[in-house]
């Protein structure tokens, strides 16, 4: 079903550039599924805000049990380990371990339940510690874009065969938008492929940008340029996050859709 929560926004005080973040986000079960395998959450902790979306996979409902266990663990672990002092280095390398043990409590769910032997989820997270650095990391084909002065820029890499197959010169970007390998994910949350965790980007805000975090349900059927046109032309974030849902579904999406949408105000 449906979910839908109103804009948060947080300010830094007492920063030399206060900026602060809109948040609007939007689930959707679609047309074609019988239960929603996406999780989605923005947890507003005392020293960060964490936007999380995970994609479940697994069938039956062990798909939409990692992905509820990736947003449940996530923010839980950045609570107890980062810390303001934290440089960002240390941050994140806090971040890597927070998705590592997220790994590891769906890997022994699957093992203690043979219903959620093979479940697992993707994840692509935002960390905003009131300062004007993005922390961005995500497993498997859920995605991370900026949306800057006119253009849009995906900040993440899928970890699909296909995309492994571009990367070794196998098959053009182009090639990869129709290979039958674009959903096939090797690396994602409840493999052992994690290692010691996902790569973390730090991105320099500033005023005016909008980040976007989805799953493949929204940019499967939407194009880049559509994902661009549309969060330029939609200025309060909840109703662009509610309108990209529906433009998914509109042009033909057969996945559950999910987004997040961020604004940074200066």
């Amino acid at each position: 079903m449906s979910q839908l929560v109103m804009s948060r926004s947080h300010a830094r005080e007492g920063a030399a550039m206060a900026l602060s973040l809109n948040i609007g986000k939007h689930t959707d079960l679609g047309n074609y599924r019988e239960n929603n395998e996406d999780s989605i959450d923005v947890k507003v902790l005392p020293d960060m805000t964490a936007c999380i979306v995970a994609d479940g996979m697994g069938g039956q409902a062990a798909g939409e049990i990692a992905s509820k266990r990736a947003v449940e663990v996530v923010p839980r672990e950045l609570r107890k380990n980062l810390t303001a002092a934290a440089g960002s280095e240390q941050a994140s390398a806090i971040i890597r371990k927070a998705v590592v043990q997220a790994n590891e409590e769906i890997l022994a769910m699957g093992a203690l339940d043979r219903d959620y032997k093979n479940m697992g989820t993707t994840i692509v997270m935002a960390l905003w510690r009131k300062g004007n650095e993005l922390y961005l990391s995500n497993l498997g084909d859920s995605r991370a874009y900026l949306i800057r002065g006119g253009a849009i820029e995906q900040l993440t890499v899928d970890h699909s065969l296909a995309q492994a197959l571009v990367e070794n010169k196998t098959i053009s970007p182009a090639e990869a938008k129709e290979h039958r390998f674009r959903n096939v994910l090797w690396k994602y949350l409840g493999s052992k492929e994690v290692g010691e965790g996902p790569d973390v980007k730090i991105i320099a805000l500033e005023p005016g940008d909008r980040f976007l975090l989805c799953t493949d349900g929204l940019t499967g059927p939407v194009p880049d340029h559509q994902l661009l046109e549309f969060v330029e032309q939609t200025a309060d974030v909840q109703q662009c996050a509610e309108g990209l849902v529906k433009l998914a579904l509109d042009q033909g999406s057969r996945d559950n859709v999910s987004c997040i949408v961020i604004e940074v105000v200066g």
